[in-house]
């Protein structure tokens, strides 16, 4: 691929481009209408006239340069280890978000408390009390169960249920 592109070499290339920028424009207008075929025909324009103007070269190097960075990148086993860390971070802040969600994995605000005493007895028997517990409290219900916005949710559908059996509707 040549460095820079003379003067001609920019205008045949913007001349290329433009034409097949018209004929995609055309299909678009046969297939979406005038309004889009038009926008079309106007993007097709833009490479012929940067060829005129003389600044094919200036958009050829700026590609050139993208091109060399990107390919640069894809042969190094450097970007590639952080591409892989970058997916294992996306994918442990995405399961830690559903072992929230769904309550494992947490401490609850009384058994974060409890384990700290139970560490001092010391021991194998106090570690293993210790394990024991927040392992069953992950899952255990409430001891003490409060209504709830759910509960209070269910209350307002009898009131609805009585209004569709008032209109017939069952």
């Amino acid at each position: 691929m040549p460095e820079n592109l003379t003067w001609m070499t920019g205008v045949i290339l913007g001349g290329g481009l433009t034409l097949v920028g018209l004929v995609i424009s055309f299909v678009v207008w046969r297939a979406k209408g005038a309004a889009h075929g038009l926008r079309g025909v106007a993007w097709s324009l833009l490479p012929l006239a940067a060829g005129l103007i003389g600044l094919m070269n200036a958009v050829w190097q700026f590609v050139m340069s993208i091109v060399g960075i990107l390919v640069g990148l894809l042969f190094n086993p450097a970007v590639w280890a952080g591409v892989v860390l970058a997916g294992l971070a996306v994918v442990l802040y995405v399961v830690s978000g559903v072992m929230a969600a769904r309550g494992v994995g947490t401490r609850s605000g009384s058994g974060a408390s409890e384990e700290p005493k139970a560490a001092r007895g010391g021991g194998r028997a106090g570690a293993a009390g210790a394990a024991g517990p927040a392992a069953g409290q992950v899952g255990a219900a409430p001891k003490n169960p409060k209504k709830t916005a759910a509960d209070d949710d269910l209350a307002d559908l009898g009131d609805i249920e009585a209004l569709l059996r008032k209109r017939g509707i069952e």
